[in-house]
């Protein structure tokens, strides 16, 4: 289900944009329109004769008929439209007129209660297909397609099928050509009236009201079928026509009716029952969701995309000036270097393969320092091991497995000193690690300090994504969140936390499953700083599959969450604590909880863009936004000194990426929302990082040694 419900969230996404593409002509819709051509294939009475064509018997020729002399059949197409076709019905209504309403499909399926109003007000609503194409370009089944999808949206929109129909493009008899002459006579096949009109008002053309008027007004008391419409654009020349018109010839004694009605016909609207209603209402409703759902998609992946320009926007602006000010010749943490021992925690479980690279490359620390290996109840003999390379300064301590927290608290209980850094087993550490990790604690309202982890195995694609997800979106955040003094996590690869501060929160607690967020949220509603100390560097072994990777970031996210809502009360506090909470959890929430989950909306309005969109807007908002996320993520390798050559995968590490943080967070959000617990889940390590520090060729590519005064 951790596969399938996301895969299945993602199709629905996918069939609602597509079914949303579909009512608004963006999917199937054929907007060619075919020049006149000859008439020699039309009989000479349909062309001299009436806007209302019979051709549905099978035995008998075509017929046409006029309308009775004054009488008026007002029509209007390609409705309904939300803003004008109202307005058109209480005009309507105001004068006791009557007219056919020639509505797409479309339009029908977005707007029921409009179509359902027509019906109830006494009005009569024909076909004027689905979504508007020139049937002249039409095979058989298309026109078909047509006609059925827009009987489908009338039956759900009102309950009614309709009998008439009016082409698309259509004019007056006499303009029927070879071409739309087979397509009535197919449309009578079908049992439809195809209407035309004989008096065009041109209210399309917007020439003004008096000159609507002059076009719609019969000559010498005929009958007549106007043509006007009621979408399409801006009809409040129509509107206005219809003020005076229709008083106007009622005063001459014309009656405003429907269709049939002047014919002295049955109605052409039957009502619909049984499996027909219910499917037409059933594509209505889902064409309504539709519409609900893809505009809140697409309101809120705006908002999201103006927040994250923004944050991208911040974490340059705050990186940048962070390292200005950390940078300075003369920038010190406090009145003088702290050179004094301190302990380093090492919690191990069956990390054989990582320990020894490990523990060594703590020994080559150019800080004092004590080592204490905390073995969780290893089975592969990490203990044993650290134990036969009788190391001076290092000391060993066993316990029964009882997780991470529990191993670190032990840890914290056996250490000698003042400052405690901890990391992990499968962690190597350079020389100066240590060294720059601690001198922030010169400050005594530092209570912890975050650390520079990297990627040390990232020669494999799944490695270079995290490096960069490592350089870009964890070290350039802590950069940002150091300045806004909100620092939400110290990694558990390389961190520092004075004991005084740990003790007052009561120690790493084991009511998460993301103990270094919560320990450090728990640091800053006690009133303590915490500071990112970009030079202590730490070379960490990254996950190397795709489902080691997923069962790390399912613990992270689904720690992350338990931590945000263990401390939701700091958004209610005072001072240090209260500027946590409404500044850094509504961060964290909102950028590592919120908005990845609505990520895969980006790549699901691409592929739609592409195919049924505007395909050059499309790429261009997408690169666009990949371009401010090169310009961040080269602006973050160049802080930290790495080479830009990483970079190349970015492309695909943003589509493939999204997908995996949305799987993660859905099934985080379904966990936590059912009140499920996440065990520890421990990834498999290979042991490729070397001591003293660095994975092979990393440290080159760091650059030259990086060693800087310290006091």
């Amino acid at each position: 289900m951790r596969y399938l419900l996301p895969f299945l969230i993602l199709v629905a996404l996918l069939a609602m944009l597509v079914l949303r593409g579909y009512v608004n002509s963006e999917i199937a819709a054929d907007h060619r329109v075919r020049n006149p051509v000859g008439t020699d294939q039309v009989p000479e009475h349909i062309l001299d004769g009436g806007p209302v064509i019979d051709a549905r018997s099978k035995t008998e020729a075509a017929t046409s008929v006029r309308i009775p002399d004054h009488h008026i059949v007002l029509t209007f197409d390609d409705g309904p439209d939300p803003e004008w076709t109202p307005r058109v019905l209480d005009k309507l209504k105001e004068y006791h007129a009557h007219g056919v309403f020639f509505v797409t499909g479309t339009m029908a399926s977005r707007y029921p209660e409009l179509v359902r109003r027509m019906v109830d007000e006494g009005h009569e609503v024909g076909l004027h297909t689905f979504n508007h194409p020139d049937l002249s370009y039409q095979s058989t089944s298309r026109i078909d397609w047509e006609l059925s999808e827009n009987q489908l949206a009338l039956a759900g929109a009102a309950g009614v099928h309709s009998s008439l129909f009016r082409p698309p493009y259509s004019s007056f008899a006499d303009a029927m050509d070879d071409k739309s002459w087979p397509v009535t006579q197919y449309i009578g096949s079908r049992g439809y009236l195809t209407v035309v009109n004989d008096t065009d008002s041109e209210d399309w053309k917007r020439p003004g009201v008096r000159t609507i008027i002059k076009n719609a007004t019969p000559k010498h008391g005929k009958g007549a079928i106007i043509l006007m419409h009621d979408s399409g654009g801006d009809r409040s020349q129509t509107l206005a026509a219809l003020d005076r018109f229709l008083p106007s010839m009622q005063e001459k004694g014309y009656e405003f009716t429907n269709l049939t009605t002047a014919l002295g016909s049955p109605s052409a609207l039957t009502p619909v029952s049984g499996a027909a209603l219910w499917k037409g209402k059933t594509f209505v409703t889902a064409v309504g969701f539709s519409e609900d759902v893809t505009g809140v998609l697409v309101a809120l992946l705006s908002v999201v995309g103006v927040l994250v320009i923004g944050r991208f926007g911040l974490m340059l602006l705050l990186s940048f000036v962070h390292a200005r000010r950390v940078r300075r010749r003369n920038f010190r943490w406090g009145d003088a270097p702290v050179t004094g021992r301190v302990s380093v925690l090492v919690p191990a479980y069956n990390e054989r393969k990582c320990i020894e690279a490990t523990v060594r490359s703590l020994m080559a620390s150019d800080h004092p320092i004590e080592i204490i290996v905390i073995d969780d109840g290893s089975t592969d003999g990490t203990a044993d091991l650290v134990e036969d390379m009788r190391l001076p300064n290092v000391r060993v301590v066993r316990q029964q497995n009882a997780g991470k927290p529990a191993a670190l608290n032990n840890g914290i209980a056996h250490a000698r000193y003042d400052i405690v850094v901890m990391m992990d087993g499968d962690t190597v550490f350079e020389p100066s690690t240590v060294r720059e990790l601690v001198q922030p604690f010169a400050d005594p309202k530092v209570g912890a300090v975050a650390g520079n982890a990297k990627v040390g195995n990232r020669d494999s694609l799944i490695g270079a994504w995290q490096h960069i997800e490592y350089v870009m979106g964890f070290n350039l955040d802590r950069r940002m969140y150091d300045v806004l003094r909100c620092m939400p996590t110290i990694p558990g690869a390389v961190g520092a936390f004075r004991r005084t501060a740990l003790d007052r929160v009561g120690g790493m607690s084991e009511d998460t499953l993301a103990e270094d967020t919560d320990i450090t949220m728990a640091l800053h509603r006690d009133g303590w700083d915490v500071v990112y100390a970009e030079n202590a560097r730490a070379w960490t072994e990254a996950p190397e599959s795709v489902q080691q990777l997923w069962s790390q970031r399912y613990r992270w996210s689904y720690g992350t969450m338990q931590a945000i809502w263990k401390h939701r009360g700091a958004v209610f506090d005072r001072g240090h604590s209260g500027r946590f909470g409404r500044v850094g959890l509504p961060f964290v929430s909102l950028f590592m909880v919120v908005a990845p989950l609505l990520a895969p909306l980006i790549d699901v309005f691409l592929v739609y863009g592409l195919i049924f969109g505007p395909t050059g807007k499309t790429v261009a908002a997408w690169f666009g936004v990949l371009l401010v996320q090169v310009v961040c993520a080269a602006y973050a390798f160049r802080l930290d000194k790495e080479r830009m050559t990483h970079l190349i995968s970015l492309p695909l590490q943003q589509i493939m990426y999204r997908q995996l943080m949305y799987v993660v967070l859905l099934q985080s959000w379904i966990t936590a929302l059912t009140g499920g617990r996440l065990r520890w889940q421990k990834l498999r390590r290979t042991g490729v990082l070397d001591a003293p520090g660095a994975a092979p060729g990393a440290r080159a590519a760091a650059g030259a040694d990086h060693r800087r005064p310290v006091g």
